[in-house]
């Protein structure tokens, strides 16, 4: 993928997964932009997990470099951990997950996953790996400008804060796989 392409790819997710899907679309003119609540943070937290749980293990099984399968296995273990940090902490909090009600974070996975399982060996690394650097790319910019401010509870604001770099980290081994793909 060039260059320019990359951009733009990123540029849509930014836009898409960054904005409109954490605020469940765009707002009324009328309406004071909809405020985000920590239960429906805990649900889009724990949607990014299981999300990425997902494209993970299915590069585990579909990947065709060692390389890209040890990734796709890291990325669904560390994100099990997570989301399992996460689910524990909002029953200790009595917090019941509140998706978005226009979650098109969910549309924007299932879509990724219906072209990641068209592909196969090389063409479904460069994909996946494309893909984990723009999902991580959007989720670390929603975490910081989206997430983080509008998180009351102190305890969620830690967890999220405390995972926040291994999203950093988990996007930059994607890019650097993708860079050395051959």
């Amino acid at each position: 993928m060039t260059q320019s392409a990359r951009r733009l790819v990123r540029s849509i997710s930014f836009a898409v997964i960054g904005t409109l899907i954490l605020q469940g679309g765009p707002v009324s003119a009328q309406q004071d932009e909809a405020k985000l609540d920590d239960a429906t943070i805990v649900a889009i937290f724990d949607a990014a997990n299981t999300f990425d749980i997902e494209t993970g293990s299915l590069a585990a099984t579909r990947a065709g470099s060692k390389e890209v399968t040890e990734f796709g296995e890291m990325i669904a273990r560390d994100h099990r951990i997570v989301r399992q940090q996460g689910r524990d902490l909002a029953s200790s909090l009595k917090v019941a997950p509140t998706p978005p009600s226009d979650f098109a974070l969910a549309k924007a996975h299932l879509a990724a996953m219906r072209k990641l399982r068209s592909l196969k060996g090389p063409a479904f690394d460069r994909a996946f790996l494309q893909q984990e650097v723009d999902f991580h790319n959007a989720v670390i910019d929603a975490v910081t400008k989206t997430l983080l401010p509008a998180i009351q509870n102190a305890q969620l604001k830690d967890l999220v804060t405390k995972v926040a770099p291994a999203f950093g980290a988990h996007r930059d081994r994607a890019q650097n796989l993708l860079d050395h793909l051959t």
